[in-house]
């Protein structure tokens, strides 16, 4: 799996472009991810990517930044040892290039615009 390209707004992966805040789980995209708190990641956001036993989570909190997870889940992963990499859409979607390549076990939410 690989995301070819973000910019506000849109995603393409794989060459299927998504306009909406996407899920990676799995190497599989789930559009349409809604959040129960907007702009703040909780642990019954991510509960299908913390399901799936991933070792690093790859959050990208949209292009100026706006979204983040909420501290108690910070706290939770780092329980799990879940490896958790927030970053701005465009630096978060690179990070989760480089990691696929290494071959690790990753999930991720791409928020895609604020």
């Amino acid at each position: 799996m690989r995301i070819e390209s973000y910019r506000f707004g849109s995603i393409r992966i794989d060459g299927q472009t998504y306009t909406s805040d996407i899920k990676i789980v799995n190497n599989s995209v789930k559009p349409d991810w809604k959040r129960k708190n907007g702009h703040i990641v909780l642990a019954d956001d991510i509960e299908d990517i913390l399901e799936a036993g991933a070792e690093i989570v790859v959050i990208g909190k949209g292009s100026p930044g706006q979204m983040a997870p909420d501290r108690k889940l910070v706290e939770e992963l780092e329980k799990k040892g879940i490896r958790l990499i927030v970053k701005p859409t465009a630096e978060a979607a690179e990070e989760f290039n480089a990691l696929q390549k290494e071959n690790r076990k990753i999930a991720a939410g791409f928020h895609l615009t604020c």
